[in-house]
């Protein structure tokens, strides 16, 4: 098996960095919530499903554990992350006791030494990541900028793959929704949640697209038996693209930048050539789509509950969550300039909407899921 290396050129598309007030570590307690749902999940899966003495007997290194964290971002949601399937495998270790490790000592609480390779793409603010490094952290830490829809491991290195609330931002804009010559041309719009079938079906191919490629170079990267445990925004099958939430909150945004084109603050041109490379996909994408690739077995996927973590509950904290998220891409774009007035439309726009404010109607799922390599 080889890497087709179509994703050396992937369109890097980084949150706000730095830690102010528009900053993603400011403005994250959304994908924080998701991890922190995770935490018994991960725990039961690495219990279950990691088999410790087959894993690191056929491993180079024998009392080492590697882990990568795809699209960790800025910090701290991916150390909880870290932290979570650590303490899992110190558990996993203390009730098996591998073999190979001498436990004659009983003064080393923690014999097996943990390696965490945090990645996301090189535009990402890693100062921020590394600066907020916990200080009683229990692994060597390592940053490994690139592309998480290529290579960037040797072949059967790592243990563990992580990926929490990045798969759905895709490695490009799909480019027949930019041309005009394209049925799937979204003119007027910059995303695909109200869109035609034809813009959903170019969304879904390359999401499609991306999933296979990140599959195939964790194929290569984990051990036979290694696990992944992914975290992904998603649109349960019963559901239409436009009921989930932050769907339509983009598509909201989408009618601002249509409102500012006919006020001659944004031209037209700008907005038809602009869209969002974000896809929600429905559990049964994700499920076929794996299955296609042929190198996993799909130990456990299901829904998380996260209505007992910290959502978004007022309208400051909404807005500011969105910002952080999309405004590197809107400021490349638009340019600064008309970023405040952008979003003080946005938030005017959620708060005379009945629904964002809503818990009740909350429709953002997130997917658990488990992933075992396959020995073949």
């Amino acid at each position: 098996m080889e890497s087709k290396g179509n994703y050396e050129f992937a369109e890097s598309h980084p949150v706000n960095g730095g830690e102010g007030p528009y900053s993603y570590l400011q403005n994250s307690t959304l994908q924080r919530g998701a991890i922190e749902a995770s935490k018994e999940m991960i725990k039961e899966a690495i219990l279950k499903h990691f088999d410790m003495n087959k894993t690191l007997d056929s491993a180079s290194f024998s009392n080492q554990i590697f882990l990568a964290d795809f699209g960790c971002s800025t910090g701290p949601n991916t150390f909880l992350a870290v932290q979570n399937i650590v303490e899992a495998v110190q558990l996993k270790c203390q009730l098996e006791k591998p073999h190979h490790l001498d436990h004659s000592d009983d003064h080393h609480q923690n014999p097996i030494i943990f390696q965490v390779f945090f990645n996301d793409h090189f535009a990402n603010d890693f100062n921020t990541l590394f600066k907020s490094l916990p200080p009683t952290r229990k692994y060597l830490a390592a940053g490994v900028p690139g592309s998480f829809h290529d290579r960037l491991f040797p072949n059967s290195f790592l243990h563990f793959v992580h990926s929490s609330c990045a798969l759905h931002w895709l490695s490009k804009v799909p480019s027949q929704v930019t041309d005009r010559t394209s049925p799937a041309w979204n003119k007027g719009r910059i995303y695909y949640a109200n869109a035609g079938e034809q813009v959903k079906k170019a969304y879904s191919d390359q999401f499609a697209e991306d999933l296979m490629s990140f599959l195939r170079a964790r194929a290569e990267e984990l051990v036979v038996g290694g696990l992944i445990l992914l975290i992904i925004p998603t649109v349960l099958d019963i559901l239409l693209p436009s009921d989930n939430t932050i769907n339509m909150e983009i598509d909201l945004m989408g009618s601002c930048l249509v409102d500012m084109t006919k006020m001659g603050l944004v031209s037209e041109e700008k907005v038809d050539s602009f869209n969002v490379p974000v896809y929600f996909p429905s559990p049964s994408e994700v499920e076929a789509i794996t299955g296609r690739n042929g190198h996993f077995s799909i130990e456990s996927m299901e829904k998380l509950n996260i209505e007992n973590h910290v959502l978004l509950p007022n309208l400051q904290m909404r807005v500011l969550y969105l910002r952080a998220a999309l405004e590197g891409l809107l400021q490349k774009h638009f340019g600064n300039e008309i970023m405040d007035e952008l979003f003080n439309r946005f938030s005017n726009k959620v708060a005379q909407s009945s629904i964002f404010l809503n818990p009740e109607n909350h429709k953002s799922p997130f997917l658990f899921v488990l992933l075992k390599r396959n020995p073949h």
